[in-house]
């Protein structure tokens, strides 16, 4: 029997079961035992509540959010460049604003305080069906430099001042594909750990220089000075051109240790969360994919600094085997350097100028539009002898 016939069965049974006395009972549930298979102790709990399992009535709670509000939540959603709940939820009044200013979201004042009560857990149900997950493991091309390790201290609490704006750790993401032989492009990714404010540019290559000058480039992006800069302990940074640029620009250069990823834990996720995630892992080794690389971050660092908010470990503690973390509430680092008050009046006015004009939605597609030419250009394989001509025309 299927399971809507043992329902419909057990309904017209029990009229006659609840006016019946013990011995007739015993009858019926021999006879329901012997026709259905069922367990007699679970046959007398769906004759007792045969009314609550009757087929097409839901149990439990009503639903309280409509297809109204999980449509405009997964709009949100995607806007916000697919964020995990407990960084979207906080976010949700902003990301309305910013897409009412520029009209691509018509949600009216009770939907938009509908919007604003959903909890974490219950934006993550609503989003069930449109999650997906992937993934790929990069190869590193880290190589150590041996020199100067000396003279670079391992950073310590006593060098850096991490609540204080303006100490980047910076990391180099490889393009190289499936190989690390031969030229590649580069990304210098740097984040504020205070802020998790992050700059990524395309660099021509590993040497010494290059690294020096996009460093360089960086610098002058960023809205509040360059206090310190915090590395692994490869070849490109660690040499005697970098060195002495921190020393004569006074900030403070320290290290990590070796081996331990760990140390610098902001920048390798950002490599992951930004870099990876938006470009990818082809090999790019072209002039045209280093200017299409460069365009794709000048539209990141916006989207990411403006529009993507981050949560910061506030305390944890561990309780036997178990470890309890509690963060703040999420914020984009445009909003924590604004509530830091670090920024002169000058760049506050700019950046919420720069601010206002930007269309979360447009700036999405306008990334996407240049990641797919991107992409193309990976695709492409460069003759070797176009590579040297590059090369030697961009030194």
């Amino acid at each position: 029997m299927t399971r809507r016939s043992i329902l419909e069965y057990a309904q017209a049974l029990k009229p006659r079961y609840r006016r019946a006395s013990k011995e007739g009972k015993n009858k019926m549930l021999d006879e329901f035992v012997q026709v259905t298979g069922f367990h007699r102790k679970a046959a007398i709990r769906l004759l007792n509540r045969v009314s609550q399992l009757a087929p097409g009535k839901r149990r439990g709670r009503q639903r309280k959010y409509g297809s109204e509000v999980a449509e405009a939540l997964k709009e949100l959603w995607e806007a916000s460049d697919r964020l995990c709940s407990k960084r979207l939820q906080p976010f949700i009044p902003e990301m309305v604003s910013a897409l009412r200013r520029h009209g691509e979201q018509r949600i009216d004042a009770s939907l938009e305080a509908i919007l604003c009560r959903i909890s974490p857990s219950t934006i993550d149900r609503l989003l069930r069906s449109y999650r997906k997950l992937g993934g790929r493991r990069p190869l590193s091309t880290t190589r150590p430099g041996s020199l100067l390790k000396s003279a670079i201290p391992i950073r310590t609490f006593a060098d850096w001042k991490e609540d204080q704006t303006g100490f980047m750790e910076t990391d180099l993401v490889a393009h190289c594909g499936e190989s690390t032989e031969g030229f590649y492009l580069n990304t210098l990714c740097a984040v504020d750990v205070a802020s998790g404010w992050t700059e990524c540019l395309p660099v021509w290559g590993k040497w010494q220089e290059r690294v020096r000058q996009s460093v360089h480039r960086m610098r002058q992006r960023l809205p509040f000075p360059l206090l310190g800069i915090d590395s692994d302990n490869g070849s490109e940074f660690i040499n005697h051109c970098f060195y002495n640029y921190c020393r004569d620009e006074k900030i403070t250069f320290t290290r990590s240790r070796s081996y331990k990823k760990n140390d610098s834990c902001h920048v390798e996720q950002k490599n992951g969360n930004i870099v990876r995630r938006f470009v990818g892992y082809e090999r790019y080794a072209s002039k045209a994919s280093f200017e299409c690389l460069g365009r794709v971050y000048d539209l990141v660092r916006l989207y990411i600094n403006f529009f993507q908010p981050t949560m910061k470990l506030v305390s944890k503690t561990r309780h036997g085997a178990k470890v309890y973390k509690i963060y703040d509430t999420a914020q984009t680092p445009y909003q924590r350097l604004v509530q830091a008050g670090v920024l002169t009046e000058a760049k506050k006015a700019e950046l919420a100028v720069t601010y206002h004009g930007l269309n979360p939605v447009k700036l999405l597609k306008q990334i996407n539009d240049n990641l797919e030419q991107l992409w193309r250009l990976a695709k492409r394989p460069t003759p070797v002898t176009e590579i040297m001509k590059q090369q030697g025309g961009l030194r």
